[in-house]
């Protein structure tokens, strides 16, 4: 158990665990409305039922699921889909079968996540760093270059240790969420009938009436809710307390308050759709909010890079990676953990994406697989442990597959559309 106050590792938590999750205001709302031949169009019925989707997202799969639920799977504290699998292993040791499987959905999760962890740093930073375009056009050529040294910079510093990177990035979280809050209010006013979205009539609605289109943008609404495998990998990093603190306090409100004001903004003023992130800011804005999403999305980065490293530990554990060098950053919390090897061959992975894909918008096709399959299989190895372990009722793990498990297989199955446009790249 941790002996820090509350209060640092809250703050700890917020530099480094919802890094992922808190910067996808940049891209989803931009993705979801740019998707090719199946145009989701800024009208009432598109922007309520998309808002819509992506408030009972956030609500079912982060705070049900993974905040209130799976936060509870912890293996001597760890998180993570390896440390779930580790836990269910130890619990049905004399089931060779039932072991067997759930150690092979173990590896897959991880090997989905890795992948997540490449894309994570190369879509978030280079997102960011685009923000630069809408300032002033003549700064398109800088993006690459910038968000190169941007990345480097952050591998470098992973040896100082979670606990130097948490501190140094918890303050910055925090202006960056009370920002994302402050950005939306404004136009939220402006539109209070967005309020209305938070129903999920309008999500069903929108289902109905416009049924692919609908599917399709469900494949990059799943973009509102990357980093939720992130947060749950991160947990021995912090513990599960100062996580859901840092979730109900700040983070969810602030994600919800940004989502709403850029659907409203979008009500108001059609043409936002093209970086809606951004337009929610007045002119004069751009610049600074450039340099800050530039340091969020550094952070977001962390959030990955952090879980792989705890994911590498469980897997050379379970004798599923070689030996490595792992280096231990805090006298005081166990799960604070530098590994070299990862870290550069994640480094190396995300140069590779950034010169290939070149711009935010072809790696978001790319992302969902990653996220979607990893949430699938962390539900199935969740089930099992309720059911094996904790003895939940038959109805409760009905209930809990067809709402959770049902929403993230239509997450999975609109992901598979974009196979061939670069979603092949985490398989």
């Amino acid at each position: 158990m941790s002996q820090k106050p509350l209060g640092p590792l809250t703050l700890g938590a917020l530099g480094v665990v919802f890094g992922d999750i808190g910067t996808s205001p940049l891209y989803s709302l931009q993705t979801v409305f740019s998707i090719e031949h199946n145009t989701v169009e800024p009208t009432h019925q598109d922007v309520y039922g998309v808002i819509s989707l992506v408030f009972w997202s956030i609500t079912v799969v982060v705070s049900i699921k993974y905040v209130a639920f799976i936060l509870r799977a912890d293996n001597d504290g760890e998180g993570g889909i390896l440390a779930l699998a580790a836990l269910l292993r130890s619990k049905l040791g004399s089931d060779r079968h039932t072991t067997a499987v759930v150690l092979l959905l173990g590896i897959v999760g991880a090997a989905l996540f890795y992948g997540d962890s490449v894309i994570t740093p190369a879509i978030s930073v280079m997102s960011a760093v685009e923000g630069l375009e809408v300032a002033n056009p003549g700064f398109a050529s800088w993006v690459l270059p910038c968000s190169v040294g941007i990345l480097a910079v952050l591998f470098v510093v992973q040896r100082f240790g979670t606990e130097v990177v948490g501190r140094a990035f918890g303050p910055v979280m925090v202006c960056w969420f009370v920002l994302l809050a402050v950005l939306g209010v404004p136009h939220i006013a402006q539109h209070p009938e967005i309020l209305r979205s938070v129903s999920p009539t309008y999500a069903i609605l929108f289902g109905i009436d416009r049924p692919w289109v609908a599917f399709v943008a469900m494949g990059a609404v799943v973009l509102t809710i990357t980093g939720a495998e992130a947060l749950y990998a991160d947990m021995g990093h912090f513990g599960a307390r100062p996580i859901r603190l840092a979730w109900f306090g700040l983070v969810f409100p602030s994600l919800l308050l940004n989502y709403l004001g850029q659907g409203a903004m979008m009500l108001h003023d059609p043409s936002t759709v093209a970086n809606p992130f951004f337009s929610l800011a007045p002119s004069w804005a751009t610049v600074p909010l450039v340099v800050l999403a530039t340091l969020a999305t550094v952070i977001a980065s962390q959030a990955v890079i952090s879980g792989a490293f705890s994911v590498s530990r469980q897997a050379v554990r379970l004798g599923l990676l070689p030996r490595l060098t792992v280096n231990h950053t805090s006298r005081e919390e166990g799960g604070q953990i530098y590994v070299p090897a990862i870290n550069w061959l994640l480094f190396g992975g995300v140069l590779l994406l950034v010169g290939v894909f070149q711009a935010s918008a072809r790696l978001a096709t790319a992302y969902g697989l990653a996220v979607t399959g990893t949430l699938l299989l962390t539900t199935g190895l969740f089930l099992l442990l309720a059911h094996h372990v904790w003895g939940w009722a038959t109805w409760k793990l009905a209930l809990f597959a067809v709402v959770i498990g049902g929403a993230e297989l239509t997450f999975f199955a609109a992901n598979l559309t974009k196979l061939v446009t670069g979603g092949w790249l985490p398989c």
